[in-house]
């Protein structure tokens, strides 16, 4: 039997090779260096020549660009009026943040949700900003679970959490995989709630021929560089709602116009400008913008040699019984940012911190999303519990991700599979 290289067998590979990696090229540097050597940096027209590139691979009426992922989902939820941002005849909005007292996974109640606050329903499985988005507004996460098999939030777990008081569900398009969106929407058109989709990871996946961010209400993206394309960072939030899109703009620029038709009196001049909004200064600037604009030129081959890894891998793991294949439903066609392996602790003499670690030492570098949201000391200092959501935590203590970026050769995947096989076969029980 092969000897792995943690008990002193010889690693697969030589060099390292890590779960994500961003590709730039002659072009995006060309484009960077154009605006460098231009007259803008920041708030120029590379901004809006991403906008209207977005929407045109997209199908999206409005596009707006922000700082990252989380500002993009952050202006979400104030636009879809929730927490502190929702009508009130005084003004002040519904509640702060101190009035978030957590709890349970379940239903409300008054011991869980004492005061009444808006609340938010997103997965578990997920970078913190799916949920974080909600407290920033003043509103309370509540936890649904997820599918076991695609990983997705479940839409019948959804509508279990569904009370007087949510107001908007975060769907995330974990590993890339589109949410069933005609679900959700169902969903949150009976009881008249805001349908955010965090695609953070999805840029380029398809649902029943649709692209991803012309679906939902609205839809947020991310361009961090391990994301299929990116622009160093960045974010972007696409809508077909013209009410939305008004209050996203606002909201990106520290609530300032300088449009005359939104303003309490005439303009002083061209100079002038009204701040008649509390937002945020989560501007892209038109560096990134540049490089995201030649990024989205290769958007189709990025998403295809993704695609040819993902076969690769699910075809050398199908036969493998001590480890689990992420199941995909059949209206995604999905551009796949992460590959999540999931193990079989029953087939296996190892858990998965060893497993992770023996991948180390034959140089595959691999990482490990996501850590349930509510497992954070400052999630569980509110009054989340273990135990919320019972798939999602047999995820975590089973998953690995392992690499997957356009950049990988057919070798390099190779040796993740043969990596991958040699520790199962050893380790078999």
């Amino acid at each position: 039997m092969d000897l792995p290289a943690i008990e002193g067998g010889t690693p697969i590979r030589d060099k390292k090779i890590f779960y994500g990696h961003q590709y730039i090229d002659d072009a995006d540097c060309k484009a960077v260096m154009d605006v460098l050597k231009s007259d803008f940096l920041t708030c120029g027209p590379k901004i809006g020549e991403l906008e209207e590139k977005l929407c045109k691979v997209t199908g999206a009426k409005h596009a707006v660009v922000c700082s990252n992922d989380t500002a993009a989902l952050h202006i979400s939820c104030m636009a879809a009026g929730i927490g502190r941002y929702g009508s009130n005849p005084d003004g002040t909005g519904r509640t702060n943040i101190s009035d978030t007292n957590g709890g349970s996974c379940g239903n409300s109640s008054s011991e869980t949700n004492p005061n009444g606050v808006d609340e938010v329903i997103t997965t578990p499985m997920t970078f913190a900003a799916s949920a974080n988005c909600a407290l920033y507004c003043g509103a309370r996460p509540v936890f649904a679970d997820i599918d076991p098999e695609t990983y997705n939030i479940d839409p019948a777990s959804i509508e279990a959490h569904i009370t007087e008081h949510t107001k908007a569900v975060v769907a995330v398009d974990y590993t890339g995989q589109a949410v069933k969106l005609d679900e959700i929407k169902a969903i949150c058109k009976k009881h008249n709630l805001v349908l955010i989709e965090d695609a953070a990871h999805a840029i380029g996946t398809k649902y029943k021929g649709q692209a991803v961010g012309s679906i939902a209400d609205m839809t947020t993206f991310s361009f961090h560089p391990v994301k299929t394309i990116t622009g160093g960072e960045g974010g972007a939030i696409l809508t077909d709602n013209d009410e939305y899109y008004q209050k996203l703009l606002l909201y990106r620029s520290h609530g300032i116009t300088h449009d005359a038709s939104l303003m309490n009196k005439e303009p002083d001049g061209s100079w002038y400008y009204q701040q008649i909004d509390l937002g945020y200064n989560y501007r892209m600037t038109d560096i990134q913008a540049a490089l995201l604009i030649s990024q989205l030129d290769k958007l189709p081959s990025f998403s295809k040699r993704r695609k040819e890894i993902v076969a690769k891998y699910n075809e050398a793991f199908a036969d493998n019984d001590a480890i689990f294949v992420q199941k995909e439903i059949p209206e995604s066609d999905t551009t796949r940012h992460l590959y999540i392996l999931r193990l079989i602790p029953e087939k296996l003499k190892i858990d998965r911190r060893q497993f992770f670690d023996a991948l180390g030492a034959e140089n595959i570098v691999c990482n490990v999303h996501y850590i349930p949201v509510y497992y954070f000391p400052y999630y569980q200092k509110m009054g989340y519990k273990k135990g919320l959501c019972p798939n999602a935590e047999k995820l975590y203590d089973e998953e690995i991700t392992l690499p997957l970026f356009y950049a990988m050769t057919d070798e390099d995947v190779e040796s993740v599979i043969e990596a991958v096989n040699r520790i199962t076969e050893y380790y078999h029980i």
